[in-house]
């Protein structure tokens, strides 16, 4: 990315950053966003290559790609959402991983499993036999009254969530060729249920103490670090957020422990990804006084850490030029592929289109949107084709 050296500011924004195994030239990641493109079998077309190939765009980049289920069993809630466990599925990530190595960029794949935030009615358009599961059987307040309420995992049932991590995980990497994985344990997906107290209601030893409850998530942490290497490993956390009615009272406490025990146990992780406070899913909401992940910057320090959250040039730049953060960008990054370097540039933005965010295997609002004009030469790219 010879503009980043020839003008970049003195913002560690626009330089690089060491990440497991890899060096970006900069630090705007691409955030992991869901965006239903895929196939009925949960796997991606050319369609999903090229949205993440224009991502790529810009040389050194780091793509965190969508949620992508681990099994069959992990819950559905879009026949459109990807997977990572079959022969086509890993296919599809890898022609993406190719693409995006071609333009010397990188990609790590969110592995998923939702819990209690599946949808019943899809599991059963989808297989029938599907359970519908959950760290403890607590429904989430939106969900109809008549809806099933979500059964409790059985001791068996999580040890096979955990091996079905590590297998995703081996997919991702040595099936695909990606640079890493994300594990999602944040926006109350299964992860997390059983992470926090208010979706947690076990008697277990996977409930009740800070302890049991962060067992499951430590569990798949060390198997899917045994499984690719822990310098390939990434986690999303989220303490302050209300999605999915998560949030406990107090979850310093519990974070506190959490993310003390990567670093005993995991020193060398690829990186730490933390949703700031203020977002709760693709929803903006008022952080609460006091609020702040700086408790979480201090126990990770000094390994690389992803700040995620409703971030502008200017408060990506702050943020940056504070901490050394690495700043992930969702929404911005939808509808401009170049964004680093419109960034670095100052150049404008174009606006998102929440309308557009997840239309199924449509091309329209995921790989029309256009490069700037004054970018084409330098990237090397071609302007992209405008759909109705």
């Amino acid at each position: 990315m010879g503009s980043l050296d020839a003008i970049a500011p003195t913002s560690p924004l626009f330089q690089p950053a060491k990440v497991g195994d890899i060096t970006t030239l900069h630090r705007v990641v691409l955030a992991p966003l869901t965006r239903c493109r895929a196939n009925n079998r949960h796997a991606h077309t050319d369609l999903g290559r090229i949205y993440y190939e224009q991502r790529a765009s810009v040389p050194g980049t780091l793509l965190i790609a969508e949620a992508t289920y681990v099994s069959k069993n992990a819950g559905t809630f879009s026949p459109h959402a990807p997977g990572v466990y079959t022969e086509e599925q890993i296919e599809g990530w890898r022609r993406i991983a190719e693409a995006v190595h071609k333009r010397k960029s990188f990609i790590f794949i969110q592995l998923w499993a939702l819990g209690r935030a599946a949808l019943p009615s899809a599991l059963e358009a989808e297989d029938p036999t599907l359970p519908f599961v959950a760290a403890s059987p607590i429904k989430l307040s939106d969900r109809p009254k008549d809806e099933i309420t979500p059964r409790a995992l059985t001791v068996l049932e999580i040890k096979q969530y955990v091996r079905d991590f590590a297998e995703a995980a081996r997919n991702t990497v040595h099936g695909a060729g990606c640079d890493g994985i994300e594990l999602h344990a944040a926006h109350g997906y299964l992860i997390d249920q059983f992470i926090q107290d208010v979706s947690n209601k076990r008697t277990d030893e996977y409930g009740g103490s800070i302890e049991n409850r962060c067992r499951f998530a430590l569990e798949v942490v060390d198997a899917v670090s045994e499984a690719i290497g822990e310098s390939k490993v990434g986690v999303r956390l989220s303490p302050w957020s209300t999605f999915q009615d998560m949030r406990e009272e107090n979850p310093v406490p519990t974070f506190t422990y959490l993310v003390s025990e990567l670093v005993r146990r995991h020193p060398n992780l690829a990186y730490l990804h933390v949703v700031e406070p203020g977002l709760a899913g693709a929803s903006d909401i008022d952080a609460r006084e006091g609020e702040s992940n700086d408790f979480l910057r201090k126990i990770w320090a000094p390994r690389p850490y992803i700040a995620a959250g409703r971030f502008t040039r200017e408060s990506a730049m702050k943020l940056a030029d504070e901490t050394g953060d690495l700043i992930a960008f969702g929404r911005r990054f939808i509808p401009n592929p170049d964004l680093p370097l419109r960034l670095l540039k100052n150049q404008p933005l174009a606006p998102w289109e929440r309308g557009k965010y997840q239309l199924p295997e449509s091309p329209s609002g995921y790989i029309d949107y256009p490069f700037a004009e004054e970018n084409l030469e330098e990237l090397g790219v071609e302007q992209v084709k405008q759909y109705s």
